[in-house]
């Protein structure tokens, strides 16, 4: 039996190790850009960056530096953040396989959520990719509609059941409903299986709840995780890490294992449903939900039709369930839960979105939207692009470079020593923090008003200075989906869902502030996510009456 001692050893060896290998590393490449001191050796600016209060941080140094700043990394290193049109262009599409994943990300997500879109790089991201893009195509997202819309009408017949009595205006945890509303919609439209009838607030699925819990606990994980975890992933065979794992006093580790476990268990039980029915035959797979149709069941039929070349591994497309599902649910349910209060605190916003939902559906005579009708209501889609723009669910994400590399600039940057900076030569080894925040908000591009949520601003024409910018993201001049080779491949799904469930709701509610709304509080975690006061369990308190 190994003593709790010996791998507490083991540890030290392993950061030791990373301490000297960091310490050696070449350095010198962005000295002269300018950026906030380190206030520790160790951790550099880390613990600034990444913890759920680090707005002001971001804020502040996008204000103070620009949209290229230097950090200082753990160890001694220098990092870099940035914001800049050219520099993310380069580094997201043009020199994509220069700027890579960190390890630490990829062996995170292999552990999690095995080697699905999230956990693989270079071609083997490119060959999954390829399989799964035409999956989210425009002709299944079309046929995705009735699908979204029912499980929008379950959710609306939940929510008027809980004010048969009691107070006209309710206050409810809507993060929850849309959690698990997000979740019942992939798991019906993506991967043909059902999660919750939506009836009431005891017919919730584990699942959705395993879900929330995840983002906050990896942010409490990340320094280790993106420093220590892949160094422990290539030296220390599987079976005996997750001996020390087991072993380990490590509360955060071992919930992090137990959701793990959870999600592997619940998306082997849909895979293996899936490919059961597949070799039956189609008769059979028309039975299943979905009826065949989800994303899931087409990308296996797909599959089994690909040459060798092309072919997923049994364990890639089983890794797509997990990671799909959460891709999906946690980030765009945290978005519609962002919009529902941000309309509740702007009820003129409100009601003129719901004036425009009557007055179209009233020309439908009440019947649901069709897709091509849904994406022609401007109103609609105004309020959706700003919330995403100001409120992106990722507010940053991060590469490495892969090699020495040089990243232009498209607004120079004032060095150190006075010179005027028009690149960066970025040595081998370098993390890059990519900030979607501050680039949605950029007054250079977005004008001075760019801090408010304006959805106005979509309906005239959009700044000249952001359509000369080139933004490098897939979804209008914005980086919230990001962009190039590993932008979110899911995005058309995501604003399919927010608009149909927005249209349903809105039609059909009124929403106000809560009572402890001067409570809540989004935290920067790697997906926002919202707190009342001191207690870290994601949730957002909002009063809801009937319109009607």
């Amino acid at each position: 039996m190994i003593s709790t001692s010996l791998n507490w050893q083991l540890l030290v060896v392993a950061v030791l190790f990373l301490l000297l290998r960091r310490f050696w590393r070449n350095k010198t490449g962005l000295d002269n850009l300018p950026g906030p001191v380190s206030p520790s050796w160790f951790i550099g600016n880390f613990q600034q960056l990444f913890n759920p209060y680090a707005w002001s941080f971001h804020e502040s140094i996008a204000k103070t530096y620009g949209s290229a700043v230097r950090l200082h990394g753990p160890f001694g290193t220098n990092g870099l953040y940035i914001y800049d049109s050219n520099a993310m262009h380069t580094i997201l599409v043009k020199n994509q396989d220069i700027f890579e994943e960190q390890d630490g990300f990829i062996t995170f997500n292999r552990l999690v959520f095995g080697e699905g879109l999230l956990g693989t790089l270079g071609h083997h991201h490119r060959k999954q990719r390829k399989m799964l893009n035409p999956v989210f195509s425009a002709a299944h997202m079309r046929g995705m509609i009735p699908t979204f819309f029912e499980g929008s009408h379950k959710l609306e017949n939940a929510l008027k059941n809980r004010m048969q009595s009691g107070p006209q205006i309710h206050e409810v945890d809507i993060l929850s409903w849309m959690s698990r509303t997000a979740l019942e919609l992939m798991g019906q439209a993506g991967l043909g299986y059902s999660f919750d009838p939506l009836t009431n607030e005891d017919s919730a699925h584990s699942y959705s709840r395993v879900i929330k819990e995840l983002s906050p606990t990896l942010m409490r994980m990340r320094f280790w995780n993106m420093n220590l975890l892949p160094f422990v992933s290539r030296t220390v065979p599987k079976n005996f890490s997750r001996f020390i794992l087991d072993m380990l006093p490590w509360k955060d580790a071992h919930h992090l294992r137990d959701m793990a476990d959870y999600m592997y268990s619940v998306g082997g039980e849909i895979f293996e449903s899936k490919k059961l029915a597949l070799e039956k035959g189609d008769e059979v797979v028309s039975q299943q939900t979905g009826r065949g149709k989800d994303l899931i069941s087409i990308l296996m039929k797909e599959n089994m039709k690909a040459s060798d070349e092309d072919r997923l591994e049994d364990s890639e497309v089983f890794a797509q369930i997990s990671t799909l599902t959460f891709a999906a649910m946690d980030t765009t349910s945290n978005a519609m839960a962002r919009l529902l209060q941000l309309l509740s605190k702007h009820p003129k916003v409100q009601e003129k979105l719901r004036q425009e939902l009557v007055e179209a559906k009233g020309q439908k005579d009440g019947q649901d939207f069709s897709y091509d009708e849904l994406l022609a209501l401007p109103y609609l889609d105004a309020v959706c692009r700003e919330t995403l723009r100001l409120y992106a669910p990722v507010p940053t994400l991060d590469r490495i470079a892969r090699q020495d590399a040089v990243i232009p600039l498209s607004k120079p940057i004032n060095g150190i020593d006075g010179t005027e900076l028009h690149e960066l030569a970025v040595p081998s080894g370098t993390v890059i923090i990519l900030s979607v925040l501050n680039a949605n908000r950029n007054p250079d591009w977005w004008c001075e008003d760019a801090n408010e949520w304006k959805p106005e601003r979509w309906l005239s024409p959009l700044p000249e200075a952001l359509l000369e910018a080139r933004i490098p993201g897939v979804y209008s001049h914005l980086m919230t989906f990001l962009g190039g080779g590993r932008s979110c491949i899911g995005f058309k799904f995501s604003q399919l869902e927010m608009k149909v469930i927005t249209s349903v709701l809105v039609e059909s509610f009124k929403f106000s502030p809560s009572a402890k709304d001067s409570e809540i509080l989004w935290q920067m975690n790697g997906v926002t996510a919202p707190i009342v006061g001191k207690d870290n369990h994601p949730q957002l308190p909002i009063g809801i009456s009937l319109v009607n």
